[in-house]
């Protein structure tokens, strides 16, 4: 028997923002977006393997980045007519020229100095420089935790409109819903996992 249907587990007062705690296959398709922006599972591992600096804050080793998720993944372009995907490079999404890099000057050598995003824009390569210790003040615990510049710096390359409602299926720490927040755009995440996902809630509540 399929699983029910996901119902919303907040919606803000002013209904800009709608967040769903669970398995986004059961709620992404009944839901209308402009524009799908996301940071999947690279299927890499890197969750499985905390640095230093994350031992050191009490954070254990966690498997959901041990695999990657084609079967969602490579739906997205069919839901909205803009779709970025980070990690676009560890999927077979369709051939595109518009990729996006996250470029990292204060990468250490052990890791990737840059992130790509596939997109299905017909446009040309474009790149941000943004080092990663510019996103400490703003880390929450999640691993792989994007900057809030580097997500509304992929919406603005992408095209979407103020006003415009963003779905971000794979939610972690709600740093896309922030980043629309604070650009005039709606956001609905979803998050499957429970303490990701009331982290990603309480800092959008505290944006309000």
């Amino acid at each position: 028997m399929d699983a029910e249907p996901l119902k919303p587990s907040f919606v803000s007062e002013c209904g800009r923002v709608t967040l769903y705690q669970g398995d986004c296959r059961q709620a992404i398709a009944e839901i209308n977006a402009d524009a799908v922006i996301t940071d999947p599972p690279y299927g890499i591992g890197f969750a499985a393997q905390p640095t230093k600096w994350q031992r050191l804050a009490g954070k254990k080793p966690e498997a959901w980045d041990d695999f990657t998720i084609p079967e969602v993944v490579l739906s997205l372009p069919e839901i909205a007519p803009i779709c970025v995907v980070w990690g676009g490079n560890y999927y077979t999404l369709p051939c595109s020229r518009g990729w996006l890099m996250w470029r990292k000057p204060d990468a250490p050598p052990s890791m990737a100095h840059g992130e790509l995003a596939w997109t299905n824009l017909d446009q040309n390569l474009k790149v941000i420089d943004w080092s990663i210790s510019a996103t400490n003040a703003e880390r929450v615990g999640h691993p792989t935790q994007k900057p809030v510049r580097v997500m509304g710096w992929t919406m603005e390359q992408a095209g979407v409109p103020e006003g415009a409602t963003v779905l971000d299926p794979f939610m972690g720490s709600g740093t896309t819903g922030i980043a629309c927040i604070r650009t005039g755009r709606r956001f609905i995440g979803i998050e499957k996992d429970l303490e990701y996902f009331t982290i990603a809630e309480n800092r959008i509540k505290n944006i309000y």
